[in-house]
């Protein structure tokens, strides 16, 4: 890891924990707005994105060795980093029979 001082990952890491405490509180408090807890999500979504087409992939190695080393780093330390969409079954499986019902309603009478 080459960030500038004073970081190290020890310290990285406790940074990171902070603020993922407080992502996790503000969703908290949004907790049942799904409109708020989606919001959250999309921003979460950006900043991986900014981070991984920006910053990320600016540092990549240039030479085959250090290439080596990152790949053998990423396979040895769980992978790539991926933030996964829910599936469409996913979301529809939340719904209650009761909607389902009002929606196929809703549709036959269109």
């Amino acid at each position: 890891m080459t960030c500038k001082p004073p970081f190290d990952q020890t310290h990285l890491t406790e940074q990171i924990d902070q603020y993922n405490r407080q992502i996790i509180a503000l969703a908290n408090q949004c907790e049942g707005d799904d409109q708020l807890l989606l919001f959250i999500l999309r921003k979460l979504e950006f900043l991986h994105r900014e981070i991984r087409e920006g910053l990320f992939q600016n540092s990549l190695p240039n030479n085959r060795q250090k290439l080596y080393f990152l790949l053998k780093e990423i396979e040895e330390e769980g992978g790539w980093p991926y933030i996964e969409r829910m599936k469409l079954y996913e979301l529809l499986a939340n719904l209650s029979d009761e909607a389902v019902t009002e929606a196929k309603s809703a549709s036959e009478a269109e």
